[in-house]
């Protein structure tokens, strides 16, 4: 019994070195080809830059321009159109705004479309016709103004013109940034767009994820309009 006890344990004991040997073999038979891509090859295909994570500072994703321009939503009732614009300074410094955004419209080929900008809803509609004044955003402050238009087609030789880009800049010379325009900017082929002033928003009011859309134009529509295919 102790005879067969110490064969065994000399068998297992053979067996565990004939592994290692193996092992050492194979690891010394090793190509650079065959490991490449481990730590210290420099052959290897270097691995992929992490992923940037979203900072929680507002502050940190600031335009150079000191402030974001957004959408806030759109109104649309037989053909008349609205689209509220909210400008928020981001900026660690006091703003100042004193006139019109400054509006392009760009087709689904992102080429841009012809049309007279109009300051002012006088040509579309009334109620949006308050003068520009100057107003100063501190940090955190915020701007509205509004976008107006009427999908009217009173000359059915006239192409209708629709837009599916719009970008707005908080005054003239100024950087423009691209804004959800909450779909089509249909304009008929009435060939203008009208914005009101920059109005100084409620400081007691807070800043939602999602804004209220803009107010509903006090003036009834034209009765032409075609319907309202929004809806």
């Amino acid at each position: 019994m102790i005879m067969a006890a110490r064969r065994r344990a000399s068998t297992a004991a053979r067996r565990r070195a004939s592994t290692a040997v193996a092992a050492a073999l194979l690891l010394g038979g090793c190509t650079p080809g065959d490991h490449r891509g481990q730590g210290g090859d420099p052959s290897g295909r270097p691995p992929s830059a992490p992923s940037p994570s979203t900072s929680a500072d507002p502050l940190a994703d600031c335009p150079a321009s000191g402030v974001r321009i957004r959408s806030t939503g759109g109104d649309a009732a037989m053909g008349l159109r609205a689209l509220g614009l909210e400008l928020v300074n981001c900026g660690d410094r006091p703003y100042q705004l004193n006139g019109y955004p400054v509006l392009h419209v760009f087709d689904d080929q992102h080429e841009p479309v012809l049309l007279r900008v109009v300051n002012g809803g006088k040509e579309i509609t009334s109620g949006f016709d308050q003068p520009p004044r100057q107003i100063t955003l501190a940090p955190d402050e915020r701007a509205t103004a509004v976008v107006l238009w009427r999908n009217l087609v009173t000359d059915s030789t006239v192409v209708a013109t629709n837009g599916e880009y719009l970008t707005v800049a908080p005054a003239a010379g100024q950087p423009g940034e691209e804004v959800d325009p909450d779909g089509p900017i249909d304009l008929g082929n009435t060939g203008r767009i009208g914005v009101s002033a920059w109005k100084k928003a409620d400081p007691a009011t807070p800043v939602p994820d999602r804004p209220a859309p803009p107010p509903v134009p006090s003036a009834v529509p034209s009765s032409v309009s075609p319907p309202d295919s929004r809806r």
